[in-house]
Order: structure tokens, then C-alpha cells, then sequence
């Protein structure tokens, strides 16, 4: 499965909002060193139910637009 994902750093909340095609992800850290992405993958997992290992950014790691997969394996 693949998510495309928009990125809201530096909110003032952390939540996952879904919408027609997409998800928006707002979270708290900024987007440097990788802080918001990992981030990202954190509330995915909880949201989800997979484990963080199972996610994986496979477009945009330095973009606000993202595309993760879950494997299924």
C-alpha cells in the first residue's frame, strides 16, 4: 500500500487529517535532520497499527509532499 502524505512541521498539534486522496500530517518538529520525517512515520505506525519498521518514504524525504509505502511483509 502507498500513502501520499502532505506535511504540516512546526504545529501547534500533532494529528493526521484524511482527505480525498491524501493524508496532511501536522506535527511539532521542524523539518531539519530528518526530525519531522521520523515524525511522520511515528503517528503513521500508531494510526495504522503497523510497526515504524514496516514504513518506508520512497519520494520526497526532503519535501513537504510525500509518498510512504507499507509493506505488507
Amino acid at each position: 500500500m502507498k500513502l501520499t502524505v502532505r506535511v504540516i512541521p512546526r504545529s501547534s498539534q500533532e494529528k493526521i487529517v484524511e482527505e480525498k486522496n491524501s493524508w496532511k500530517v501536522y506535527v511539532h518538529p521542524a523539518a531539519e535532520g530528518g526530525k519531522a520525517n521520523g515524525r511522520i512515520l511515528e503517528l503513521i505506525s500508531e494510526k495504522l497499527d503497523v510497526p515504524k519498521s514496516k514504513l518506508k518514504i520512497i519520494k520526497g524525504t526532503a519535501s513537504r509532499i510525500k509518498l510512504i509505502e507499507v509493506s505488507d511483509a
